[in-house]
């Protein structure tokens, strides 16, 4: 059976609509059931004696008082851990020349970042767990940290791990055409430089795990905020040595993730080990100052970069030096590289050229570990390509939107592959631009700043268009050899009642995964969305997947329960017509009704075929299937990703005395295929939008010359609040994909990907004039006025 999803007449039409999230009651009314709830028989509570240096040796560790302390259970350090849990390394087999050491639960003989945890100390509460653990006296022998970027390489820095040549994790230049050539007869170059600050993710709920090892079933059970159930059970099972189905991984309610909850962390594991160790339930929770300290960071770049125009003001080509560091280890499973390589591969992403080369050096250093977060390497691709593209156009005299019309890959091109060796199926870059110069009214605010400039109230309108990448293939991690899972799974099953039970190995983290699903599985097996019941989030039962990461839920996971529900749908089909004395393809199912296909009469209620099915089997024909019940699986073939597109502008106001920028208004105009709920998209592009606002102008995770955070708290680190936002704009444009029946591509990263080069194209087009131009992320008051010269060292 075809459905065009974009005929708004068709039967069970739920695809494309806003329909509330199914958990949203249980949640605004305080009965979500997270991991800190948990309470279990038996269970303990860890603490962890975290390291207080960046780089030291550990000389000897004296736990005497912390044995003698009430309440203790057990103390464990890492050379009895690793007795029990093996160690890891976040490394993908197809990054030639990648390195990065073993990383073990707990610190054997030296630590590497401030935060890293040495000691575990369990007791009867968590209370005296942290008191107990301040008893504990680590003799340390401090070392040199390294700690800058740009310097990691040098031969005169300190070597972080024995028995390397340099600090170097990995390396790849990724180039095409003649760059040097381009380069040196073009009409003009443009050059700039770019920084983006460290930061992190701020869940609202922290990382927690409740690991329970029953002994009498030799069966290991985490409950666990995380967004990769099935991945995290692999891994579990293999370093605790392990069967994997005698792994239980738990997820239910999750208190926000953007990829910090995608990793394994040392403290998780030695908190799974320690349940094993002791044969009963441990507990970790961790504050929200630990947080700062042991959670992944993210971004942390510097990079050159140029591009090489023609007289006309058409691209020629891109040339660009990206550093990234990453702190001591390369996060395990995903690797800490990827961010790198993804810039590698997006710069340039929206426009037509044919020259192309982009080198990414990540380096080790004594910071917290960076990793995959929330848009992983787009917002760093997309400031450098969106930075570039606007000086060009100003050094051009070139208006920023005509600029980008000259340039962008047309519609009618696709599919396409580009210079930098991405397959793209379908994009809408200049439908996009068209929408966005709509929405805003882009003429007659170019005249209204016009007017204020005049008046000394300097205003700025920033474009930046870009691609994202979703629904990824095995081609991401599974050619790396990494045990993550690119493909996802459904079951649905109908009860005697007509309702239906959807099964899917994709979580819920407050996205609406459970919205989505329900309304993918209503429409397919053609009943209302209330009369399903989506479970997400537990090993034992959901089929195998990949989980939640990359904006890969809608596409991947969304396409594999509308193929298991409309095979069940078939499975109901076949046993009303057996009922009916009639054929299933004159039949159909409406409402929860089985109809005549073509005249909609009512036949017979879906429950009805429960009823026989379950209850009175013996009144079908022998040969007839009574299974109500199927399981589909997914994975994309055609491309390695789906990529979407969308471009955002940003109006801001700034203050050229003391440098603060006021947002005024932002848009976005985003492409991400077929949409499923308009209103969860919305709220996902405003999102994500938000954590791009985070990084432009408020976070940044600050460290001193010996690797020591200086604003490891609430108080200090900044992040975005209500007061702050702007009135936000959304539009849409959808361009399906044809990799499967739904069109779905992805939604939840692209707010992020665009919005701080937006910003940062604002904030510039308002202060050039004025001799000032800003490109290192967050645009503070004190950056911005050193930009105009009101600040000079």
């Amino acid at each position: 059976m075809t459905i065009r999803f974009d005929d708004p007449n068709r039967p069970n039409s739920y695809i494309g609509r806003t329909v509330p999230r199914p958990n949203a009651g249980k949640l605004v009314a305080g009965q979500g059931r997270y991991v800190d709830d948990i309470t279990l028989p038996r269970m303990v509570h860890v603490a962890f004696v975290r390291s207080p240096h960046a780089h030291a040796r550990i000389v000897s560790i004296d736990v005497g008082d912390a044995q003698a302390a009430k309440g203790v259970v057990r103390i464990v350090d890492g050379t009895e851990m690793a007795t029990i849990c093996t160690p890891w390394e976040g490394k993908l087999a197809h990054l030639q020349g990648m390195k990065t050491p073993p990383q073990h639960a707990l610190a054997v003989d030296r630590v590497r970042y401030l935060g890293e945890p040495v000691v575990a100390v369990v007791a009867r509460t968590r209370a005296e767990a942290e008191d107990a653990a301040d008893l504990v006296v680590v003799d340390y022998d401090p070392l040199p940290a390294v700690t800058d970027l740009m310097t990691a390489l040098d031969a005169d820095t300190p070597i972080i791990h024995e028995g390397y040549e340099d600090n170097l994790c990995f390396r790849r230049t990724n180039e095409a055409g003649d760059v040097d050539g381009t380069f040196a007869g073009a009409h003009k170059v443009v050059e700039g430089w770019f920084k983006s600050g460290r930061h992190t993710g701020v869940t609202l709920e922290p990382r927690a795990i409740v690991a329970d090892w029953k002994a009498g079933e030799a069966e290991l059970t985490a409950h666990v905020s995380n967004q990769a159930p099935h991945m995290l059970q692999v891994l579990l099972a293999k370093h605790l040595d392990l069967p994997e189905s005698r792994v239980r991984v738990v997820c239910g309610d999750v208190g926000g993730s953007f990829g910090v909850k995608v990793h394994v962390y040392p403290d998780e594991v030695a908190t799974a080990a320690l349940s094993k160790m002791l044969g009963r339930p441990v507990k970790f929770t961790a504050d929200r100052l630990e947080s700062f300290l042991s959670d992944i960071h993210a971004r942390d770049h510097e990079a050159t970069g140029r591009i090489a125009l023609d007289a006309d003001g058409r691209i020629l080509g891109f040339d660009v030096d990206d550093w990234a560091a990453i702190g001591p280890y390369s996060i395990y499973p995903r690797t800490s590289a990827v961010e790198g390589l993804q810039v590698t591969n997006l710069i340039g992403g929206p426009y037509a050229f044919d020259h192309y080369r982009v080198r990414s050096s990540t380096v080790f250093q004594n910071k917290g570990i960076c990793a995959q977060y929330r848009a992983v390497g787009h917002p760093v691709a997309v400031a450098i390509t969106e930075g570039l593209v606007d000086k060009a156009a100003h050094e051009m005299g070139i208006d920023p939107v005509e600029f980008r019309r000259r340039n962008v890959i047309r519609d009618d091109a696709y599919p396409v592959s580009t210079v930098a060796g991405l397959k793209l199926e379908g994009l809408s870059h200049e439908k996009s631009l068209d929408a966005l110069v709509e929405a805003m009214d882009y003429d007659a605010l170019r005249a209204e700043q016009a007017e204020l400039r005049a008046k000394g109230i300097h205003r700025g309108i920033g474009i930046a268009s870009f691609i994202e990448l979703t629904n990824p293939s095995p081609f991401m991690y599974g050619i790396g050899g990494a045990r993550i899972s690119a493909q996802d799974g459904c079951t649905v099953r109908m009860d005697p009642d007509g309702s239906v039970v959807a099964l899917t190995g994709v979580t819920e983290q407050g996205q609406g995964t459970e919205a989505i699903m329900a309304q993918i599985v209503a429409e397919a097996v053609g009943i209302r969305p209330h009369m399903v019941r989506v479970v997400t989030g537990d090993t034992r039962v959901t089929p195998f997947g990949g989980g939640t990461w990359a904006s890969r839920g809608a596409g991947i996971g969304g396409e594999a329960a509308l193929r298991a529900g409309r095979a069940l749908r078939d499975q109901i089909l076949e046993v009303a017509a057996s009922m009916l004395q009639g054929k299933a393809a004159a039949l159909d199912i409406r409402d929860g009704v089985i109809v005549d296909a073509e005249t909609g009469e009512d036949r017979l209620p879906i429950e009805e075929v429960g009823r026989i099915v379950y209850f009175r089997g013996d009144t079908l024909p022998p040969d007839l299937p009574r299974e109500l019940m199927q399981t589909r699986h997914y994975i994309t073939s055609n491309y390695p990703y789906a990529f979407t597109n969308g471009v955002q502008a940003s109006l801001v106001e700034v203050d050229p005395d003391t440098g603060f920028v006021k947002l005024l208004k932002h848009w976005c105009v985003e492409d991400c295929g077929r949409i499923i709920n308009p209103q969860l998209v919305d709220e996902q592009i405003r999102g994500g939008i938000v954590q791009g606002i985070g990084g432009a102008l408020f976070e940044e995770v600050c460290y001193d010359a010996e690797g020591q955070m200086l604003n490891g708290s609430m108080a200090d680190y900044l992040v975005p609040m209500s007061g702050e936002m702007p009135d936000m704009v959304i539009r849409h444009i959808e361009t399906p994909t044809e990799e499967g029946a739904l069109g779905a591509k992805g939604a939840g990263e692209a707010g992020t990907a665009g919005a701080p080069a937006a910003i940062m194209n604002a904030i510039n087009d308002a202060i050039r004039p004025l001799g000032g131009e800003v490109t290192a992320m967050p645009f503070t008051p004190e950056r911005i006025l050193r930009a105009l010269g009101r600040i000079r060292d």
